[in-house]
């Protein structure tokens, strides 16, 4: 039996990754920062066949409670098999260009609290010698782009962290897994015109499941952001600061 920490549960990937553990039978622990979406998602892997589900609320820029938090989750499922960090938000590019505030409080929220979480997470895996870390960065931290800098400023910043803590785990048994999403059809995205690189949020879910049991270290989801980005990071730069990207 898997047991398994959910950051972020809330948000669409979480909830269908979920949902594909508690068909495993897992035990679970939730955390979000609505209760009430907590609740709701908890019941339905209740009834998919979750062995046991617990639900946690946390505001991941209230960076004083982390360690409560992660306390909490380890004391009650004792070893964790899997921490799924799935947490963010989709910045206004145009709203940050205007404003430092704005911009500094979105790193936080999509890098620094991620950072502080998977400081915790890190030293409890460790010290257990086992277990994933897998966390749901970006392909818009592979190369700044001027339509969403600010929120691929933050996702390189995570995938350089994991980079460095998947070195530095390596030897001790833990897997740290970066998985970096194209596009997807989820809330955050609504406003944004759907086209044919779009993916569910299903789609998203099965593929991370599939790379943790395999013990990948870097997912692109669909595989053919791999790439795509690939060719994005390989524009020179006297061509790639012509186009609007």
């Amino acid at each position: 039996m898997k047991n398994i920490l959910v950051i972020g549960a809330t948000s669409a990937i979480a909830e269908q990754t979920i949902r594909l553990y508690a068909q495993q039978g897992a035990r679970l622990y939730l955390v979000a920062r609505d209760v009430e979406k907590l609740e709701t998602i908890a019941a339905d892997a209740r009834v998919r066949g979750a062995a046991d589900v617990k639900i946690q609320t946390l505001d991941v820029n209230d960076f004083a409670t982390h360690e409560t938090v992660i306390e909490q989750a380890f004391a009650t499922l004792g070893q964790i098999d899997v921490v799924l960090m799935a947490h963010g938000t989709l910045p206004d590019q145009a709203a940050c260009e205007q404003s430092v505030e704005l911009t500094l409080k979105e790193l936080n929220t999509n890098a620094l609290s991620t950072i502080s979480l998977l400081t915790l997470c890190a030293n409890r895996l460790q010290t257990q010698g086992s277990g994933t870390l897998a966390v749901i960065s970006s392909v818009a931290g592979d190369r700044g782009r001027q339509s969403n800098y600010v929120y691929g400023a933050a996702k390189g910043m995570v995938s350089i962290f994991l980079q460095g803590l998947r070195n530095r785990l390596f030897a001790h048994g833990v897997n740290v897994l970066d998985i970096k999403p194209g596009f997807v059809d989820t809330p955050m995205t609504a406003a944004f015109k759907k086209g044919p690189l779009w993916a569910k949020p299903q789609q998203i879910a099965q593929s991370i499941v599939t790379a943790v049991e395999k013990g990948k270290h870097t997912l692109y989801t669909p595989f053919f952001w791999r790439w795509i980005m690939l060719i994005i990071r390989n524009i020179p730069e006297t061509i790639f600061k012509r186009l609007k990207l």
